[in-house]
């Protein structure tokens, strides 16, 4: 009988099309996937490290495993496996650590593995990891997760990333259109571009057209950017949606909304990560740009698509964030015309500058702010809904039968659930709100 494998993604989209990567080269080295809750003789785990409930969560689900498969093998993988290999290592349980370099050659590592060994580590120096892999989540889900670039170069205050991941790197374009025919094929209607800083997307050297090749796989200039993929992806046809996951504020051109607006395919909607709207704390943040750059990318937005929906990123209880600094950002966020908020407590990371910033906001303080920025983003998503409740927008429903209810979202990213019906599934609807 085939060995079985059980995988689960803690984290984002990135890491969610990462794990159905290594599903798949997994599933073609002889494994039968099965589903995480139940027994399987591997169980992986792609972990996230942005905040310290990530890692608790691995732990969590390690002692799952134990008490449900304590013979199964434990990979754990990503962000977390990167930065603290070791820590994870002494987790009782867990039989191999793949870092960076290492997670796409899962399948060779757990030939050289058994239960009961010492725990192998496999990681390496994040400063030699310069190879981009291409990765896509495809399995019963009518949206598909495709990575086109990894890593980041900046020096945000709080942020592991760069440590974990390295710096940044993508796909060609060549490759990534080569994906995206490939992901046409099998059936999906829509694809979310998906990376650690996708608007730094940036090709590798080009490398010459061969003969034979088709028009669109061509050469591409040492210029050319992200603004230039959208516009390749564009003509690409098979796929009826594109998303463009979240885009950092100064790197979200005015030339991409200007395209966004007047694209067929690209929709209207927009994740674009804030983090605080204080002045002062975006500065002991490193972020790149202040809130007037901020204002000024919502407005134009507005002003070229007025039924977009804009998504934002917030973090609570950054080190020394005042209550009006909080004050602050609330108010700068609930003047702005966006549509719903993504927001995150304030967690100190080992290896962060922001982890030796004083003064520290006491925790109670953090989660507190947590829950008013949360009502605060609900009451934005109500009030955008409404703004198009009677309008007829197309929805692309989702193939998942949820207790005989289904899902889709509109081209603007409102979520609409209905009756189950098989003729939608996976199809493009006409649907009055």
């Amino acid at each position: 009988m085939n060995k079985t494998v059980a995988l689960h993604t803690l984290g984002c989209k990135l890491n969610f099309s990462e794990t159905s990567s290594i599903g798949r080269l997994l599933e073609n080295d002889g494994f039968e996937k099965r589903n995480f809750d139940e027994v399987a003789d591997v169980y992986v785990i792609n972990t996230c490290s942005v905040t310290d409930n990530a890692d608790k969560e691995c732990r969590m689900l390690v002692r799952r495993i134990q008490r449900k498969a304590p013979e199964a093998l434990v990979v754990i993988t990503g962000c977390y496996a990167q930065l603290k290999p070791a820590e994870i290592a002494a987790i009782p349980g867990v039989d191999l650590v793949l870092g960076a370099a290492e997670k796409f050659n899962i399948a060779q590592h757990l030939k050289e593995i058994t239960k009961g060994d010492s725990t192998k580590i496999c990681s390496c120096d994040i400063e030699d990891v310069h190879e981009f892999t291409a990765s896509h989540s495809i399995n019963d889900r009518t949206r598909i997760f495709l990575k086109v670039q990894d890593g980041c170069d900046y020096s945000c205050s709080f942020c592991t990333i760069p440590m974990a991941r390295g710096k940044s790197r993508s796909d060609s374009i060549h490759n990534v259109i080569a994906n995206v025919e490939a992901i046409a094929a099998q059936g999906a209607k829509e694809i979310v571009l998906t990376g650690i800083n996708l608007g730094d997307f940036s090709p590798p050297t080009p490398r010459a057209q061969h003969p034979g090749e088709r028009g669109n796989l061509r050469q591409v200039s040492e210029s050319e950017n992200f603004f230039s993929l959208i516009k390749e992806l564009d003509q690409v046809e098979g796929i009826e949606r594109f998303r463009i996951s979240s885009i950092e504020p100064n790197l979200l051109t005015n030339d991409i909304i200007e395209f966004v607006s007047n694209s067929k395919k690209f929709m209207p909607h927009f994740h674009i990560p804030l983090q605080s709207g204080s002045d002062k704390i975006l500065g002991l943040m490193r972020r790149r740009y202040k809130r007037e750059l901020y204002t000024e990318r919502v407005g134009l937005i507005k002003t070229m698509m007025p039924h977009c929906c804009i998504g934002v990123d917030v973090i609570v209880g950054f080190p020394g964030e005042t209550d009006e600094d909080f004050m602050e950002t609330y108010d700068f966020l609930q003047q702005l015309d966006i549509s719903y908020l993504h927001v995150f407590t304030y967690s100190e990371r080992t290896g962060t500058l922001a982890a030796g910033m004083k003064p520290v906001v006491p925790m109670n303080t953090r989660h507190n702010r947590n829950k008013i920025l949360r009502n605060l983003g609900y009451q934005k998503m109500q009030q955008f809904t409404n703004k198009h409740i009677g309008e007829t927008r197309k929805v692309l429903f989702e193939s998942k039968n949820k207790n005989s209810m289904m899902e889709g979202f509109t081209d603007n990213y409102i979520k609409i659930t209905a009756p189950y019906n098989a003729a939608w599934e996976n199809n493009i609807v006409e649907w009055k709100i």
